[in-house]
């Protein structure tokens, strides 16, 4: 990985395409460009970006076929542009696991810290971790050092973002995380996220340990946040 991080922006259109590696480059990251799908998975192909901004209406291959491609292959990050607000749940979906998303029309600033975020992130994965012994509760248990989650011994197969929201509610099984706090973790403290996207996380997180036999892995505390449920295998909080 080269010292000056890389994103592919993939969108239709090419003003957008545009206006984001202009944001990018001037934010000090290097930015290249794929105008629909099939060029997307051919740039990645010939090199590996640090991340793919990626628009979700496209021709040819839309964005979340594309992100299922991508994710089958690895982990690269991907943060969504959509039109459409409504689009947030697939977006952040069971079956895809996207890091965040911006919805158009967007400030090519706010995308510009919102990757900057991301990438502070996964870049800081391995030197973030705080203790190497493995966290269990109940039937759950967490690697720090593999960074992998597990019921039962079988892997969840969550994302960075997912697992680091599963630390952080086993971290401290009797406290309830406020969203706020949730973001805080993830972004550190003032980043613009929404709770939408916290609650979307959650709801991905829940979904796949939930096809592990893990219905009660994260409670819902109404009007709060959430926290570490008992992970026994029963009903959901």
């Amino acid at each position: 990985m080269s010292a000056m991080p890389q994103v592919l922006v993939v969108d239709d259109d090419p003003h957008i395409r545009q206006l984001l590696v202009f944001a990018l480059e001037k934010a000090g990251l290097a930015a290249r460009e794929a105008e629909d799908g099939e060029a997307a998975l051919a740039s990645v192909a010939q090199q590996a970006p640090d991340l793919v901004i990626l628009d979700i209406n496209m021709p040819k291959l839309d964005g979340l076929e594309v992100c299922r491609r991508l994710r089958a292959q690895g982990d690269l990050p991907i943060l969504f542009l959509s039109s459409r607000d409504d689009e947030i749940d697939r977006v952040l979906g069971i079956e895809l696991g996207g890091d965040d998303y911006v919805v158009k029309p967007f400030s090519p600033r706010e995308v510009t810290a919102r990757v900057q975020a991301i990438l502070r992130r996964t870049r800081a994965k391995p030197a973030s971790v705080e203790a190497t012994a493995p966290l269990r509760h109940g039937r759950l248990s967490l690697d720090p050092e593999g960074w992998t989650a597990a019921w039962d011994g079988a892997d969840a197969g969550l994302t960075v973002t997912e697992l680091q929201i599963l630390k952080a509610l086993m971290a401290a099984p009797a406290r309830v995380f406020s969203r706020d706090a949730i973001i805080d973790r993830l972004h550190g403290p003032g980043f613009a996220i929404t709770d939408r996207t916290v609650d979307s996380h959650v709801r991905n997180l829940r979904g796949k340990f939930a096809r592990l036999g893990g219905h009660d892995v994260v409670e819902t505390r109404a009007g709060v946040g959430y926290r570490l449920g008992a992970c026994q295998g029963g009903g959901a909080g």
